[in-house]
């Protein structure tokens, strides 16, 4: 094929293809630089930020302030990294992580000692087991949760969150995954100091608190259920303070587990030290409050009752819980 016309090109004599990245002027960033921190003491190993032992003695044993978060004035406060305890290796992938940890991760043993009947955590070969047993379920979380679920719609997909109130090593919760459904883990820290850290090796989610004299740090309604297992929280106290805390997180229509004192008081009252007409007298107190709270009782066999808060309560005379909203985010 034969070119009839050639195109014309115009060659523009004073383009510069150079580039101009030096005209441009830089602007020095206002984020202040990333600080380099090195290190803490090995002493420090265990150490939680805001639960010094010392410090926490020094606050009142009233509704459990002492075990509170306190942190330290600013001047007192570590800016250093906690290091990992000696030894330290990766977790086991799950499901394996749910049933053992090393034992270099979370280096304490009394709970095996302690809780031997209960199969809370055997030691062997330098690996923690967990069996799934708890104080309140000898026979296994499992079982445990299928006893639940005769009641509570966990397999339809509506119970998707749960609050699992002094968690021991968090088992409950540790099995309620496998039912896809999240649960928060809290307890305190005390004589037992590895029982959070457990929970979080084995990949269950767990902070250290308390039910105290400040709310927890949860928006309302924002679990579908909560259980307390031998959680040995004063339910009774203070005008039924913390059950109004537990309604609060609680969406309408969600669930309330209590196994454990004062439920089957009757066979129990010997093994907890306690008189009949005391325990009487609790579960009573309980089932009052939880009438004020517009709660329905719709199970209580053997070591478990469960409740329902109403899906519509606007007509309930609800009494606000007298707990303090933190003013301090570092102070929860």
């Amino acid at each position: 094929m034969e070119i009839t016309k050639k195109t014309e090109c115009i060659i523009e004599p004073n383009l510069d293809f150079e580039p101009h990245h030096n005209d441009v002027v830089i602007v020095e960033t206002s984020e202040p630089k990333a600080k380099r921190f090195e290190p803490c003491d090995v002493k420090y190993t265990d150490y939680t930020p805001c639960q010094d032992q010392d410090r926490a003695m020094k606050f009142p044993r009233e509704n459990m302030n002492y075990s509170e978060r306190h942190c330290p004035p600013e001047e007192e406060k570590l800016h250093c990294l906690i290091p990992a305890p000696k030894g330290y290796s990766t977790q086991f992938p799950w499901p394996k992580g749910r049933d053992y940890v090393h034992y270099a991760n979370v280096p304490h043993k009394s709970l095996t000692v302690e809780k031997a009947v209960q199969h809370w955590v055997e030691f062997q070969d330098n690996v923690f087991k967990f069996p799934g047993g708890g104080t309140m379920f000898p026979q296994g979380a499992d079982a445990y949760i299928d006893e639940l679920a005769s009641v509570i719609p966990i397999a339809n997909g509506s119970i998707r969150t749960a609050l699992d109130t002094g968690c021991g090593v968090a088992s409950w919760g540790a099995y309620l995954l496998n039912r896809n459904v999240l649960a928060m883990s809290f307890a305190p820290r005390d004589n037992h100091e590895a029982r959070v850290q457990f929970a979080l090796e084995r990949g269950v989610p767990a902070v250290t608190g308390v039910l105290g004299t400040i709310r927890l740090p949860y928006p309302a309604r924002a679990f579908d259920m909560a259980q307390c297992s031998r959680c040995l929280i004063p339910w009774t106290s203070n005008d039924g303070m913390y059950l109004m805390e537990v309604d609060r997180v609680l969406r309408p229509g969600g669930y309330w587990i209590l196994s454990g004192p004062s439920i089957n008081w009757k066979t129990y009252y010997k093994t907890w030290k306690r008189t009949k007409e005391d325990l009487q007298v609790e579960q009573r107190r309980i089932e009052e409050l939880a009438e004020q709270l517009c709660w329905e009782k719709k199970y209580e066999k053997g070591d478990i009752a469960i409740w329902r808060k109403k899906v519509n309560a606007i007509s309930c005379r609800r009494k606000s819980a007298n707990i303090c909203e933190s003013e301090d985010a570092d102070d929860v």
